[in-house]
């Protein structure tokens, strides 16, 4: 699954590093959110900001008897990292 959000950039913006940080804590919240650490049997959050373009990918192996849908899932999870995305630039 894959957020992207582009912008204009300016001095008073959060580093990257914080970009990352942010995007991907809100993205792995999501999935924990739905399932207990112990059911997921793989999770990879791949974040990137590279010339104010977000990239989220979530990659997430749960049991396929697991509720709900892991694919709903690792979409929430890119779409809300996206949105923590903008509410730290917001600040």
């Amino acid at each position: 699954m894959s957020d992207e959000s582009s912008g204009e950039r300016s001095a008073d913006d959060p580093s990257d590093a914080a970009v990352v940080n942010a995007a991907a804590e809100a993205a792995e919240g999501v999935v924990f959110k739905h399932y207990d650490q112990s059911t997921v049997t793989d999770l990879d959050v791949t974040v990137t900001f590279e010339e104010g373009v977000l990239d989220v990918d979530v990659y997430l192996n749960v049991p396929d008897d697991a509720d709900p849908d892991p694919d709903a899932v690792a979409r929430e999870a890119a779409e809300t990292a996206g949105e923590a995305v903008d509410r730290l630039f917001a600040e």
